[in-house]
């Protein structure tokens, strides 16, 4: 079971990391894809790091390889939230396929929780999740500084950048509702020491989601609502279109080398 949990970890990055990566050439401005790109691939590495971990508690051939590329889509363990496509379909104030505030407010809600968990996984009774947690919690301080920037940016910008960010806000919002909703193997960690209890955490990322979000001049939406079950792998139906792309190469040589 605490393999389970440090999978549930290695997902959430790997997913987003993924996510992110489809900015790669297309970012609104030279800056923002090479930092996007950069986000990126500290969330792949973060993921290795995890996934390189739960194969030694796995063992029978594991590899950090086999976890990222050779699970299907039930087997996913990631938040709904990062599974998400930056699409316009879903959001009727975007101009294109790709939505910028939609990238950057998902960031933003993904990373202010991940702060105050890895900052608290420091203290994991896994010493090698601990020293995982301590180097990702610097990078996760960037990402949050990144996204809240740009939040504030648009929110307390033009007439259309705030209806952007706004309808951001409002259509992922509900998403988050899934941070809080403990699942067997979170239960499993904080009983072994490896993990700690999120509904702890609920109190200071309402706090600086909240300060965001007024300095954005930007209304959180009403709590309630359906509860996704990412976590518990039970997904939306984007994931496999995210796993088939991510995993396509790999599956078609399993056996290749580089």
């Amino acid at each position: 079971m605490n393999a389970t949990y440090l999978l549930h970890l290695a997902d959430n990055a790997l997913i987003l990391g993924q996510r992110n990566a489809e900015w790669c050439g297309h970012g609104p401005i030279l800056e923002e894809d090479i930092a996007l790109a950069n986000n990126s691939l500290d969330l792949i590495g973060q993921a290795r790091l995890l996934y390189q971990r739960a194969a030694e508690l796995l063992g029978h051939g594991a590899s950090e390889d086999s976890l990222a590329y050779f699970r299907d889509v039930p087997d996913f363990l990631n938040y709904t939230l990062l599974e998400l496509p930056h699409s316009s379909a879903l959001l009727p104030t975007a101009a294109s396929d790709r939505d910028f505030a939609t990238t950057i407010v998902r960031n933003f809600f993904y990373s202010a929780f991940m702060v105050l968990l890895w900052d608290r996984l420091q203290s994991s009774s896994d010493s090698q999740l601990a020293a995982i947690a301590a180097k990702s919690l610097k990078e996760s301080r960037y990402h949050l500084r990144h996204a809240r920037d740009w939040l504030l940016r648009m929110g307390d910008g033009s007439v259309e950048s705030h209806a952007r960010a706004q309808s951001a806000v409002d259509h992922l919002f509900a998403y988050t509702q899934e941070f809080w909703t403990a699942s067997a193997h979170e239960q499993s960690a904080l009983q072994s020491g490896l993990g700690t209890e999120v509904t702890a955490l609920q109190a200071d990322w309402n706090a600086i989601v909240d300060a965001a979000l007024s300095e954005a001049t930007l209304q959180r939406p009403a709590e309630g609502g359906y509860v996704p079950t990412g976590k518990q792998g039970v997904h939306s139906e984007h994931l496999g279109f995210v796993l088939a792309e991510m995993q396509s190469l790999a599956r078609a040589h399993p056996n290749a080398t580089w």
